[in-house]
């Protein structure tokens, strides 16, 4: 018997509410990043020292959160597990809006959108920001590739192939993502080629996280459509994922700790660095240690919410862990002379002073809203979610 989907159909005040305030913070976004292009980057927290601001966080939270959200239907058809088969559509059509989202943000962030033409026509292929452009596009038209062939029965025969291609496709994706850092040899911060995995580790945890939240929350407008062992698999591999990435971090900061030329560094980052300490051990404790407290510990793990919890409390540790690469990387300052003490008008050898502007939040949040108004637009127009169930009482301590 094929599978049955629907549109989003829900009345609820809760859903208007959510997609008013999408709508006024898409708005805001839009009107933020128009701000900055008038004034220029003068108006924002960035300057020459720390040209990446939170909007690149938001940018490369949503693209990685983009690649790891599409795990549901890798499952489904690479992998052949049948009890994903209901949500694969819902998968790939989340990897596509936060793609969208993020690089709408990335975009807008550049200073100069309009020229986005000129990095789309002329290539500098040494750059693995020129690759990362291809790899974006690439994303999005296999996605929409993919759920074409979920969406058209008479062509089911090749679902298979194109998942495994979107597979492949995203690794490569994330793995672009952690090259841009681990490519920078200048900064002490980065120069390393375990950014690679670690980047595929986190973007695998945020797409497992960001799934969770959607759908559960979905499922409270359309109904329970969510199958038990749906949700308790996806904690299981929200742990898994999870634990790759602290394990990976650890060994990051180890091998770092090991080389006398990155003391510097790690001590800022492990112990001195103020609000980018703060943030790394939050990301460890309160965006790992705690999840994976709630996601194994039996007495935890079976009370009502835990799993949600715990996705809500990965995806804030996975953008603390951004916010301390991307910008506590930039706020330490560059060697330009191994060995010596440098210092300048310029503020040379002086650790960079960084505080994100109002516009630069709207920004970040504003491709976060327009990547849910997306998806949710998409839901009621198109039929997406599978038909409610009627609950299970067996499964009730499972779904905690």
């Amino acid at each position: 018997m094929p599978l049955q989907f629907n549109c989003l159909t829900s009345a609820k005040p809760d859903y208007r509410i959510v997609l008013a305030t999408l709508s006024a913070l898409a708005a805001l976004g839009l009107g933020a990043a128009h701000y900055m292009d008038a004034n220029g980057h003068f108006v924002t927290g960035m300057n020459n020292q720390v040209v990446w601001g939170i909007p690149h966080v938001f940018a490369l939270g949503l693209i990685l959160a983009a690649s790891g959200a599409l795990n549901v239907a890798s499952l489904s058809s690479v992998f052949g597990n049948a009890l994903y088969a209901p949500l694969a559509r819902l998968s790939a059509l989340l990897a596509v809006v936060l793609l969208i989202g993020g690089v709408l943000v990335l975009v807008l962030d550049l200073g100069r959108p309009d020229r986005l033409l000129i990095a789309l026509t002329h290539y500098n292929f040494k750059s693995v920001f020129a690759w990362n452009i291809l790899l974006y596009t690439g994303f999005v038209a296999l996605a929409l590739v993919y759920l074409w062939l979920l969406f058209e029965p008479r062509l089911a025969a090749y679902t298979r192939p194109a998942g495994v291609l979107s597979l492949l496709w995203r690794f490569v994706l994330t793995s672009g993502s952690g090259a841009i850092f681990g490519f920078l040899v200048a900064r002490p911060a980065y120069d390393a080629a375990i950014l690679v995995p670690l980047f595929i580790a986190l973007s695998l945890s945020l797409g497992a996280a960001a799934f969770v939240l959607v759908a559960t929350a979905l499922a409270r407008w359309h109904g329970n459509y969510l199958d038990a062992r749906v949700l308790a698999q996806q904690g299981r591999l929200l742990a898994l994922f999870v634990s790759a990435t602290l394990f990976i971090t650890a060994v990051f900061h180890l091998t770092n700790l090991y080389a006398a030329e990155h003391h510097a560094v790690e001590r800022f980052i492990l112990l001195q660095g103020g609000i980018y300490t703060a943030l790394f051990w939050a990301q460890v404790g309160i965006g790992g240690v705690l999840p994976l407290a709630l996601l194994f510990m039996p007495r935890l793990r079976a009370r009502a919410g835990s799993l949600i919890i715990a996705a809500a409390l990965v995806t804030l540790g996975g953008f603390a862990q951004l916010y301390v690469i991307i910008i506590g990387g930039q706020a330490f300052p560059l060697t330009l002379f191994p060995g010596k003490v440098v210092s300048s008008p310029f503020y040379d050898g002086e650790i960079a002073s960084y505080a994100p502007s109002l516009p630069e939040w709207l920004l970040g949040l504003g491709g976060v809203a327009v990547a849910l108004l997306l998806l949710l637009l998409t839901l009621r127009v198109l039929p997406f979610l599978p038909p409610p169930q009627p609950p299970q009482p067996s499964d009730a301590a499972e779904q905690g």
